[in-house]
């Protein structure tokens, strides 16, 4: 793969993961509230560490080649955000001691991990964008090879954003709790309208 090919793939993936989301809601909330921002993110690239190997390992052409499978993955991701989203708006965070942090450490991995894992963006990715930058032919590595790589890339892109976007949060944030709590209802009501509009969207395909 040429270094033009990891070029344009690296600037359409920063794109899309600069772009708002599920992802940014949760880092957000989880530097508000006193959880630990580099457990948010660790879970975060875990989910899609997870997208990578089942690219790579050929599945996500299976899913890309089953409807069902793939409404199934789609709905159950939105009905997670609308899950989430709502229990955000109903408890927005706020600035607070670090103590939760050690309470739940293994509650913001896994958390994180979900969301990434089940984010309807992620599938995009792997199932859209990401097949258009592997090189078949004349390629002096395979496919999955290939995959894996941009893989990788993806997730080192998540990390530096997320990463950013939750310091920047807990620094810009931490001491005005009124607007630590706005910003953190807008992501929840973000997430919910999210995966709402993509429930909707699946319910009218499907009928």
């Amino acid at each position: 793969m040429d270094s033009g090919t990891l070029i344009s793939f690296l600037a359409v993936d920063l794109l899309l993961v600069c772009v708002p989301g599920a992802d940014w809601a949760y880092v957000i909330g989880a530097g508000l509230r006193g959880r630990s921002v580099g457990l948010a993110v660790t879970g975060l690239v875990s989910g899609y560490a997870l997208h990578t190997a089942l690219a790579a390992a050929g599945l996500a052409v299976l899913v890309a080649g089953s409807p069902a499978l793939l409404t199934a993955l789609t709905v159950a991701g939105a009905a997670y955000l609308v899950w989430l989203g709502w229990s955000v708006l109903r408890r927005p965070g706020v600035p607070q001691a670090g103590e939760a942090e050690e309470r739940d450490r293994w509650r913001v991995f896994l958390r994180g991990a979900t969301i990434s894992g089940l984010n309807p963006k992620g599938l995009l990715l792997y199932l859209s964008v990401l097949p258009q930058f592997l090189v078949t032919h004349d390629a002096r590595l395979p496919v999955p090879a290939q995959t894996a790589g941009l893989g990788l890339l993806h997730m080192a892109c998540c990390a530096a954003v997320y990463a950013t976007v939750g310091v920047l949060a807990r620094r810009l944030l931490g001491a005005r709790p009124a607007a630590a709590r706005a910003v953190t209802r807008t992501s929840g009501a973000a997430m919910l309208g999210i995966g709402a509009f993509l429930l909707v969207q699946r319910l009218a395909l499907g009928g």
